[in-house]
């Protein structure tokens, strides 16, 4: 079958081959597998199906039918409903990870971090969401899945959901008011705890400058998707919003701990 190349690949080719995504492969490839099976055996149908590795040691992944949100992001992305649905879909992936138990020496594209709760996503973000009719319904590209505590995921999804940015990536930026109203409000979607809710702020913060950390470990060992990232000033705007989360962690912190 014909090879048609996907936009939004991120820092690597995907291509579709009928009703299946090829997508390079990685020590962490197996493990991912295994927990995509498993989502399937638990009953989430959010994301896609495993299919093994192609005869040229791609995986194979279904096609999951529906739109993917690119920056600028269509007015459908930013409504209160795909906010909400957005967390509750997140809140069920991870309760369905909850039972998987990962091969001891399973290699992960992130490491595994304490407390292990869920099986983070990793990157959850509009580009990695698969829209029908406006509404979310699948995530996709679960390369930087691993174990670890479900506030690291509430708080980046929460980042570029509400989103909590001074600079934005081709939109408008809310008001910080609207983010911290935007930002309860997911996390009352999600069911998030007090004690994560008073975490949130700080890990969110951390979350960022975590990925400039790895961005630049990845250009400095010859990636190039990296370096082309770095070249074009990623790194600035995660830290300029890593600088406005913390500035504004007060703010953020009242709204998610008010009483309603």
């Amino acid at each position: 079958m014909a090879e048609e190349i996907l936009s939004g690949g991120g820092v690597n080719q995907v291509v579709r081959v009928g009703t299946t995504v090829r997508r390079p492969a990685g020590p962490w490839t197996r493990g991912v597998h295994a927990l995509l099976r498993h989502l399937a055996e638990a009953g989430f149908d959010g994301a896609p199906r495993a299919h093994g590795l192609d005869e040229s040691g791609r995986e194979v992944l279904d096609f999951v039918p529906g739109e993917v949100a690119h920056y600028p992001l269509p007015d459908h992305v930013w409504t209160d409903v795909t906010l909400e649905a957005v967390a509750r879909l997140l809140r069920a992936y991870h309760d369905a990870t909850t039972s998987f138990r990962p091969s001891e020496h399973q290699d992960w594209y992130f490491p595994a971090r304490e407390p292990a709760e869920v099986i983070c996503h990793g990157d959850v973000a509009p580009y990695n969401c698969v829209f029908r009719h406006g509404r979310p319904v699948a995530f996709i590209d679960f390369d930087t899945a691993h174990p670890g505590p479900r506030l690291g995921d509430v708080a980046y999804a929460a980042y570029r959901f509400a989103p909590l940015t001074a600079v934005g990536d081709g939109e408008p930026v809310r008001p910080v008011e609207e983010q911290a109203r935007r930002l309860r409000l997911f996390c009352d979607a999600y069911g998030l705890g007090d004690d994560d809710r008073a975490a949130l702020p700080e890990i969110a913060r951390e979350r960022l400058h975590a990925l400039v950390a790895h961005m630049r470990d990845q250009a400095a060992a010859g990636n190039a998707a990296f370096a082309g990232h770095l070249a074009a000033g990623h790194h600035t705007l995660y830290l300029t919003d890593a600088a406005h989360i913390d500035r504004h962690a007060d703010l953020f912190r009242t709204a998610l701990m008010q009483q309603p």
